[in-house]
C-alpha cells in the first residue's frame, strides 16, 4: 500500500509542484509553532505573575488578569492547531478564478486557517471558511459560494485530494466529473478504531448541506446507519463556532448523545477539528441539572431486555405489554395535555381562601386575588403569578395603610374629645386621655410592625412544593388522576396500570428515564426556568430514542435556541418511548413550517454484501415511514450465516475467527449478543476457554471510557458504534422473531461492521434471515 501511494506522489504531473508547495507549508507551520510557543511562554509568565500579585482592592488587576487568561487559553488552542498540522498540514486543493479577474486562487484546504505574517496570504484556509464549500459541493467549471459580501461567481479549474500522514506526502488525487473519490474510497477501506474520527477531507455534498444549514432553522435529519450522523453533527457545532465565532463561545453549544459510553466514544472529534468547550452531556443528565435533584434512575435497558425476552410467562408477557403501553403514553404529548389538566386543578385551589386584611380591614377580597391570578397572569407559571400578585397587594397595602391609621387617629381624637366634654379636668381625665393615646400608638405601630410582613404571611399560605413533589401527587391521587386521563381518552384500564406502575416506582425512590419530560414540564408551568441555560443550539444524537414530549420540553426552556436533530427510524429500538414519525416532531415541538427536514440515505459504513442483507431484515417492517440505507459502491466478503450445535461451540467458534482477524490485524472486533444476559453468557465461555488470547471486555452500558479492541456487547449498546468485523452470536429462531422490536435489534447488529459480518445461530435460524 505505501507503494502504491508512493507511485501516487512520484508518477503524478504535479510532483515537482506540490512537493515543494508541501515543504514550504510545513516549514512555515514549524516557524509559526515555534513563534506561537515563545509567545505562550511569555503569557504563562504573565498569568503566573499576575494571580500571585493579584490585588483583592483592584478591580482593574482582576480584569487584565482575565484578559490575559483568555489570551492563554486562545494562544494554547492555536499551539494544538499547529502541532496536528503538523502532521497534516492540509487535505485538499481548490483552483478557483473568481469572474472579472485574471488570477487565479490556489487555495489549500485545512482544519485551520494560516496566513503569512508580513502580508497576510493565505497558506492554509479553514475547512469552514465559505470558499471551501465550493470543494464539497462544486464540480470543475463554473461555480460560486456565498461569503459575508454576497455571492462570488466565477469557475472552478481544479480540485485535489491528499493524502498525508505524520508530516509525509503520501498520495496526490484529482477529481473531476468522471472520476470517482479515491481518497473517499481509501478512507472507507480503512480500519476502525477506539474513537470515531474527523471525516473533513471527505465530507460529500448531502453531508456538507446538513454542515452548513442555517442555524436558525431547525433540522431535523432523517440518516441512515452508516451515514456519518454522528460525525456531522460534530462538525456541524465545528462549523457553526467558526462561522458565529464573534455572536456566541463554544459553551454556547450543546451536544446531547444516548450514553457518557458514546460521549467517550466521540470525544476525540471535537479537539481534532480545533473545537472545545462545548457542553456534552446525555439527557437524564441534563434533566438533573434542570431539576435541581439528583434522581435514582432505572436501567431503560432492563425494561427492553424484559419486552424482548420470549422466554417469560404468559403472565408476564401481559405485565410487560401493559408496561410498554404506560411508557409509551407517558412519553406522549397525550402526557402533557393530561398534566394541563392536573396543573388546572392545582391553580383552582392555589390561593387560600382567605381576603387580605390587615387591622379587620379588607385590603383585597379572595376573589379579586384569584381573578388576578387564573385570569390577568394566566400565561405566566403559576409561582411567577404569585410575584405579579404580590406587587397588588404591596401597593394596595401602601395605599391603604395610611387611611386605616388616620382612621385610628381620627377615632382616638374623638374619643377624647368626647372625654373633655365629659368630664371635668381631674386626674382620671387625664389618665383616660393618655389611655387612648396610648391605645392608639400601639395600634398604629402594631399595623406599621404586620404592614411590614402582612404580604409575606398571605403568600406563605400559597402551599408551594418541589416540581417532584407535584408530580408524585398527580398519582397519589388515583381518583382524579384516572378521571383526568379518562377524560383525555386513556382506556380505564391502562390509565389504572400506569397510576399504580407509577406510584409504586415513584414511591420506591425510582424513577424512569421517561419521567423526567414530565417533571421538567412541571418545574416550566409551576414555576418557570429561572436558571440562566446560555446554550443557543443543541444538537441531539441517536434522535429516534427521544419522545416528542421531550423534544417539546427542550424547545420550551431553552429560550431562543435552535436545534439539529439527528436519528434513524430503522433503529428505534426504544420506540415505545420515542420517535416513530420525524413528522410529528416538525408537528408539535416546532413551530408549523418553521422546521427542515432531510434525509440522508447514503450509507459509508458498511460493504453492500452487508447493507443488502440488513436492509432485507428491516423491509420485514413494513413502515413507510423507514428509509433504506444505500451503501456505497464497495465491495466485500458475503455475509456469513453459519449454525453450531450450541452456544458453548458458537463461542468457541467465535474466539477462533478472533484469532484469525487478529492475524489479519483487525483490532476493532465485536460480539454482539441481543441480550446483557446472553453477553453474560457467551463471556462467561471464554473465560472458561484456555488459550493465550486476552478476555474480551464486556461492555454493560456503566463504562465511562471505549477502550475498543475486542469486546462483547449487547445489541442496544451498540447502537452508534462501528467495527471492523462483527460476530451475531445467536440469531436463531426464538431469539430473533417477525416482530419490531427484534426486526430493528438485529438490524442494528447487522449495520455495526465495516468489513466483515458472521451471523452464528443454533437450532432454526431466524425467519427475518432466511
Amino acid at each position: 500500500k505505501e507503494v502504491g501511494f508512493e507511485m501516487q506522489v512520484s508518477g503524478h504531473a504535479a510532483y515537482q509542484e506540490e512537493t515543494e508547495r508541501f515543504k514550504y507549508t510545513m516549514d512555515y507551520v514549524e516557524k509559526s509553532f515555534q513563534e506561537t510557543l515563545r509567545k505562550k511562554e511569555n503569557i504563562d509568565h504573565e498569568v503566573a505573575w499576575s494571580k500571585k500579585h493579584l490585588s483583592s482592592d483592584s478591580s482593574q488587576d482582576y480584569i487584565n488578569l482575565m484578559i490575559s487568561i483568555t489570551l492563554q487559553n486562545s494562544i494554547s488552542l492555536k499551539m494544538r492547531n499547529l502541532e496536528d498540522a503538523k502532521h497534516k498540514p492540509y487535505f485538499a486543493r481548490l483552483d478557483f478564478q473568481e469572474e472579472g479577474k485574471n488570477d487565479i486562487e490556489k487555495l489549500y484546504i485545512g482544519k485551520m486557517c494560516l496566513s503569512r505574517d508580513e502580508d497576510q496570504e493565505l497558506i492554509i484556509i479553514d475547512w469552514r471558511a465559505p470558499v471551501a464549500n465550493l470543494y464539497y459541493d462544486g464540480r470543475l467549471g463554473q461555480a460560486s459560494y456565498v461569503c459575508p459580501e454576497g455571492p462570488i461567481q466565477g469557475e472552478i479549474r481544479l480540485k485535489r485530494q491528499f493524502s498525508i500522514d505524520q508530516g509525509m506526502l503520501q498520495g496526490i488525487f484529482d477529481i473531476d466529473i468522471a472520476t470517482t473519490d479515491e481518497l473517499l474510497q481509501s478512507n472507507l477501506g480503512a480500519k476502525a478504531d477506539h474513537r470515531l474520527k474527523d471525516i473533513v477531507s471527505t465530507i460529500q455534498t448531502e453531508q456538507n448541506s446538513i454542515v452548513r444549514a442555517d442555524m436558525w432553522t431547525p433540522l431535523i435529519v432523517q440518516g441512515a446507519a452508516g451515514s456519518g450522523k454522528t460525525t456531522i453533527a460534530l462538525h456541524r457545532i465545528a462549523y457553526l463556532i467558526y462561522t458565529y465565532e464573534k455572536k456566541f463561545d463554544p459553551e454556547n453549544f450543546m451536544i446531547i448523545a444516548p450514553n457518557r459510553l458514546f460521549l467517550n466514544y466521540i470525544s476525540d472529534v471535537l479537539p481534532d477539528l480545533g473545537v472545545e468547550k462545548v457542553k456534552q452531556t446525555t439527557f437524564e443528565d441534563f434533566a438533573m441539572e434542570l431539576i435541581g435533584k439528583k434522581f435514582r434512575v432505572k436501567d431503560g435497558h432492563e425494561k427492553l431486555t424484559a419486552f424482548v425476552n420470549h422466554n417469560g410467562t404468559q403472565q408476564a408477557r401481559e405485565r410487560n405489554l401493559y408496561i410498554k403501553e404506560a411508557s409509551s403514553l407517558k412519553a406522549s404529548m397525550v402526557f402533557k395535555n393530561i398534566l394541563d389538566d392536573y396543573i388546572a386543578t392545582i391553580e383552582q385551589a392555589f390561593i387560600p381562601r382567605e381576603d387580605f386584611t390587615i387591622a379587620s380591614q379588607v385590603l383585597f377580597e379572595y376573589e379579586e386575588i384569584n381573578r388576578l391570578f387564573l385570569e390577568e397572569y394566566r400565561r405566566l407559571p403559576l409561582v411567577k403569578r404569585i410575584h405579579e400578585i404580590k406587587k397588588h397587594l404591596t401597593n394596595r397595602l401602601k395605599l391603604q395603610k395610611h387611611s386605616i391609621i388616620s382612621h385610628i387617629e381620627e377615632e382616638c381624637y374623638e374619643k377624647i374629645k368626647q372625654l373633655k366634654m365629659k368630664m371635668k379636668d381631674t386626674e382620671e381625665r387625664q389618665q383616660l386621655i393618655i389611655r387612648e393615646l396610648d391605645k392608639k400608638d400601639d395600634w398604629i405601630g402594631k399595623i406599621e410592625k404586620y404592614a411590614k410582613k402582612a404580604v409575606n404571611e398571605y403568600v406563605k399560605k400559597i402551599s408551594k412544593v418541589n416540581p417532584f413533589q407535584y408530580y408524585k401527587d398527580f398519582f397519589a391521587r388515583p381518583a382524579i388522576a384516572c378521571e383526568i386521563m379518562q377524560n383525555r381518552g386513556v382506556n380505564r384500564q391502562i390509565a389504572q396500570f400506569f397510576i399504580d406502575y407509577s406510584s409504586e416506582l415513584l414511591t420506591s425512590g425510582w424513577i424512569e428515564l421517561e419521567d423526567f419530560a414530565p417533571i421538567i414540564y412541571l418545574k416550566y408551568r409551576i414555576y418557570g426556568m429561572d436558571e440562566k441555560i446560555p446554550v443557543r443550539h443543541i444538537v441531539i444524537d441517536e434522535a429516534q430514542d427521544f419522545s416528542v414530549f421531550q423534544f417539546y420540553v427542550l424547545k420550551k426552556i431553552v429560550k431562543d435556541s435552535s436545534f439539529t436533530i439527528l436519528g434513524d427510524l430503522c433503529q428505534g429500538i426504544h420506540s415505545y418511548r420515542g420517535t416513530k414519525d420525524w413528522q410529528d416532531v416538525q408537528t408539535n415541538a416546532f413551530e408549523q413550517g418553521k422546521s427542515q427536514m432531510l434525509t440522508l440515505e447514503q450509507s459509508y459504513r458498511t460493504t453492500v454484501e452487508i447493507m443488502q442483507a440488513a436492509n432485507k431484515v428491516i423491509s420485514y417492517m413494513k413502515d413507510k415511514n423507514l428509509v433504506m440505507a444505500k451503501p456505497v459502491v464497495r465491495h466485500g466478503e458475503a455475509v456469513e450465516i453459519l449454525q453450531r450445535e450450541s452456544i458453548k461451540e458458537i463461542a468457541q467458534d467465535i474466539k477462533a475467527k478472533i484469532h484469525e482477524l487478529q492475524k489479519k490485524d483487525y483490532k476493532s472486533i465485536a460480539v454482539i449478543c441481543k441480550t446483557m444476559e446472553e453477553g453474560r453468557a457467551i463471556h462467561g465461555y471464554f473465560k472458561k476457554m484456555k488459550g493465550d488470547q486476552g478476555l474480551p471486555s464486556l461492555i454493560t452500558g456503566k463504562e465511562k471510557e471505549y477502550r475498543g479492541g475486542v469486546v462483547i456487547v449487547p445489541s442496544y449498546l451498540a447502537k452508534g458504534l462501528e467495527f471492523d468485523a462483527v460476530m451475531i452470536a445467536n440469531a436463531n429462531a426464538q431469539a430473533y422473531k417477525e416482530e419490531e422490536l427484534d426486526i430493528k435489534l438485529l438490524y442494528v447488529s447487522m449495520t455495526r461492521p465495516l468489513h466483515k459480518l458472521y451471523i452464528y445461530y443454533h437450532g432454526e435460524l431466524s425467519p427475518l434471515l432466511k
